[in-house]
């Protein structure tokens, strides 16, 4: 009798479907095939997920593989990140696959840690270069780590995974990026900050959506800011505003962002505080004299004459920026328009190598430090970085990944189902910040440990001393091309200065014998 009334629940369950499939207008699919077309919508719903743990092949998702996330997360629990049996990659038969040449001997001994693999031990890898220095800041300051949390702004990911994210650089001696958000309570837990200034100036704008530089000054004053970065663009949608609508407006936001309850916020595409490259470095140098802090930029790349004006601006050496991140047009913690998304900005190798290369021939890349940003997180495309002459990678998604992101691609839509991209209360709720601060802390621990043990394998103590001529780009397994020759780097480029490479070295190598010569670059005697 029971059974006979489930079954009979369920025809009229179903005729009721079929009914409103019948009588509705909207999808010609359902009014066809009533019942069954809805079969059909499921399917495609849950297609990203069927794809993801099912059909796709260990190397085909985008924008991670399954291979990277796995890397990801067991770097994060500290599980075993080795892999058996060879690569899976197709070699024979992939185009523009970097191969980094290892050398046979070496200036110095391996570190002890590093040469056993241990996923445990703390591996120090700070920056090469001081930022500010160049520039006399009053608080110049070397970077404990090279591997740094790019932007991401309270408001796009939730609470929990803000604090969680600061707790993780605070373990990890690394810097946490506030985004453009405006700094929150979620910030200060203990790790340092690079204050990041969007077009909107949230957290140090005026009644009427203007900078105002006091509040700036009391800002940074009341939070462990290292530095400030102005963002020009970012590579998910370079040259593209934002609006945040009235009804995502919640009073926390309100009061970190400083902007109204009740009213649409628009982030304008464009600086109002200047509107040229000398308006812009005389706004830098402002900012950096009242808050004593370095001052760089952020932004995707596109077309060169800004950065040409640029580097010609600052040859002088009486203005510039102390750092420049350069975004690739890969980057995409930012929801935008897809054709944003997929055509807007150069990716990161091109628009690197061209900012790059343009300070390099005006003698100035010593200068200032270089960070990259677009898919960094994994050594072997932060290695092409530094090798190209990034002194610092920022790491987005990846940050996002250790936390427990499972790449469902919802972040748009606050519905992420792991609490990191919402602000839905629930679904954030099931992020614990305690527990994922510590994967985050292995996470980049492990990067850095993977970066040094590449590093020594070509013969150097720090990333930061590859150079171009360190990586060639494979056609299949016909040809191979010096990354220098690729990217039209001359001798000597993406390499550190004399003053520099000895610097770092003599604090990596400090038990070294000689530690006031740098070990020898393989572009050296070319």
């Amino acid at each position: 009798m029971k059974a006979k009334s489930l079954v009979g629940a369920l025809v009229v369950g179903l005729a009721g479907v079929a009914v409103k499939d019948l009588t509705q207008k909207k999808h010609s699919l359902r009014r066809n095939f009533p019942v069954v077309a809805n079969f059909r919508y499921m399917l495609e719903k849950i297609g990203p997920e069927l794809r993801q743990y099912i059909i796709t092949s260990n190397d085909a998702e985008r924008p991670f593989s399954r291979d990277q996330r796995a890397w990801v997360y067991a770097s994060s629990k500290l599980e075993n990140n080795y892999v058996g049996f060879g690569t899976d990659n197709d070699v024979e038969h992939l185009e523009n696959y970097p191969i980094i040449k290892h050398r046979t001997f070496s200036a110095g001994a391996p570190s002890t840690a590093v040469a056993h693999g241990h996923h445990d031990e703390k591996v120090d890898l700070p920056a090469a270069k001081v930022l500010g220095r160049p520039r006399g800041r009053r608080h110049a300051f070397r970077p404990a780590s090279v591997v740094n949390v790019s932007a991401m702004s309270f408001g796009s990911l939730s609470g929990p995974a803000i604090e969680a994210m600061n707790r993780g650089v605070a373990l990890a001696g690394a810097l946490h990026n506030t985004g453009e958000g405006g700094l929150s309570d979620h910030h200060r837990k203990g790790g340092d900050l690079i204050l990041q200034i969007g077009t909107a100036y949230f957290g140090c704008r005026d009644d009427k959506g203007r900078f105002d530089l006091a509040r700036l000054k009391d800002l940074v004053q009341g939070a462990p800011v290292r530095a400030i970065e102005v963002k020009l663009s970012q590579g998910a949608k370079p040259g593209l505003g934002g609006l945040l609508p009235a009804a995502k407006i919640t009073e926390e936001i309100s009061r970190i962002r400083g902007i109204p309850m009740g009213e649409d916020c628009v982030s304008p595409s464009r600086h109002a505080e200047f509107d040229s490259v000398d308006s812009m470095l005389d706004w830098v140098e402002r900012i950096a004299d009242e808050t004593g802090l370095p001052v760089g930029i952020k932004s995707a790349v596109g077309e060169m004459d800004f950065w040409t004006e640029l580097a010609d601006q600052m040859s002088s050496r009486t203005r510039g920026v102390d750092f420049i991140t350069v975004d690739g047009g890969e980057g995409g913690t930012g929801a935008a328009p897809l054709v944003f998304t997929d055509t807007v900005a150069l990716p990161f190798r091109v628009g690197f190598a061209r900012v790059y290369s343009t300070f390099a021939r005006a003698g100035l890349t010593d200068d200032v430090a270089f960070i990259g940003s677009g898919k960094l997180g994994l050594p072997d495309n932060a290695l092409v970085a530094f090798a190209l002459g990034a002194d610092m990678v920022n790491v987005a998604r990846e940050s996002m990944l250790s936390l427990g992101c499972i790449q469902a691609q919802k972040c748009h839509t606050d519905r992420c189902p792991t609490g990191v991209a919402t602000q839905d209360p629930w679904l954030a709720h099931g992020l614990d910040p305690d527990l994922k601060s510590v994967r985050l802390a292995n996470y980049l621990q492990t990067l850095r440990r993977d970066l040094l043990k590449v590093s020594e394998a070509c013969g150097v103590p720090h990333p930061g001393l590859i150079d171009a001529e360190s990586v060639e780009i494979l056609d299949g397994n016909r040809t191979g091309t010096p990354l220098r020759k690729v990217y039209g780097y001359e001798p000597g480029w993406g390499a550190l200065g004399p003053e520099l490479a000895r610097e770092i070295t003599s604090i990596m190598w400090p038990e070294r014998d000689d530690d006031t010569s740098a070990p020898a670059s393989p572009t050296a005697t070319i």
